[in-house]
């Protein structure tokens, strides 16, 4: 596989493992149910004629399962990161789902901080074109990658 559709599809697989950790925590859904959702009816399916994005699916999935398994540990990262008075909680649900995955993405050390930082920093883009809250996610992930891996800044 070409290394730019390689990393197309992990792009597509961070984009998706937003939208269901959001659709997680608005519907209450199970990750079993949404993950076969998304690998079911939303990657790479055709929907009123619009086809998404096909995604590396083995990215979608650890980024997803990691992040709900170390919601906590990732959370008080993004605390961390916030100000004092906004505690993650308080701040926007599909901003959340993003500190979540990237997070998920830290700590597994999948990816190196940097590029991940630059990746989830254009899909708060792609949720937020004003461009306003990709500066404050891109603070917020660099000091939560500088926590997560600290040798990748030295």
């Amino acid at each position: 596989m070409p290394v730019s559709l390689a990393r197309r599809m992990r792009s597509a697989a961070r984009l998706y493992a937003v939208q269901a950790l959001f659709q997680m925590e608005a519907q209450g859904s199970s990750l079993e149910e949404t993950m076969s959702e998304f690998e079911t009816h939303r990657i790479g399916a055709t929907i009123d004629e619009d086809t998404y994005e096909e995604a590396d699916i083995d990215h979608f999935r650890t980024l997803v399962s990691e992040a709900v398994s170390r919601q906590a540990t990732i959370d008080q990262m993004t605390d961390r990161a916030l100000v004092a008075k906004w505690p993650i909680d308080r701040i926007d649900p599909t901003l959340r789902a993003l500190f979540r995955a990237a997070g998920a993405e830290f700590v597994g050390r999948q990816t190196p901080p940097k590029v991940a930082i630059t990746e989830f920093v254009d899909v708060a883009k792609a949720f937020f074109p004003e461009g306003r809250e990709s500066k404050f996610v891109n603070a917020v992930l660099d000091h939560m990658a500088r926590e997560a891996n600290p040798e990748a800044f030295a």
